[in-house]
């Protein structure tokens, strides 16, 4: 019944064995291989992330001097645009010069009051230069 002899042999073909060498071969060599690739790789990779650095900082510097160049343009237009503005004003006074009169004025001043909100208070002096004062125009009757 119990064959001592079938139990104690494993059944080792050499193809078998032949198998497990190439596999234990191919992982020895799988490791020694990761062991020289890694630092290879370690070395390209931290390239590889230099260069992606120094290109967004490119990129960003770029970016700077575009920004530099349109506030000076902004700038320029502006400086242009306040001489323009005060050769207009210039010119004003150059044609009012001659024509300035107690009427004009007025009329200035009255144009001026358009642009004031009805909250604003102007008082104009009287014959002895003396405002007159509103106190009682902010007081209010009570309803009987």
């Amino acid at each position: 019944m119990y064959n001592s002899n079938n139990n104690n042999q494993l059944n080792m073909t050499p193809g078998l064995i032949k198998g497990v060498v190439w596999g234990v071969v191919g992982i020895v060599l799988l490791i020694v291989a990761m062991a020289f690739i890694r630092p290879w790789y370690n070395v390209w990779s931290q390239e590889m992330e230099g260069k992606a650095e120094f290109a967004k900082a490119e990129q960003n510097r770029k970016i700077k001097i575009e920004e530099a160049r349109a506030n000076l343009e902004a700038e320029k237009l502006n400086a242009q645009a306040e001489v323009e503005r005060a050769k207009g004003a210039a010119e004003a006074i150059r044609i009012e010069n001659g024509s300035i009169t107690p009427t004009y004025i007025q009329y200035l001043w009255v144009r001026q009051q358009s642009d004031l909100s009805n909250k604003t208070v102007i008082y104009v002096p009287t014959e002895t230069n003396l405002p007159i004062l509103e106190s009682t125009r902010q007081l209010t009757l009570p309803n009987d």
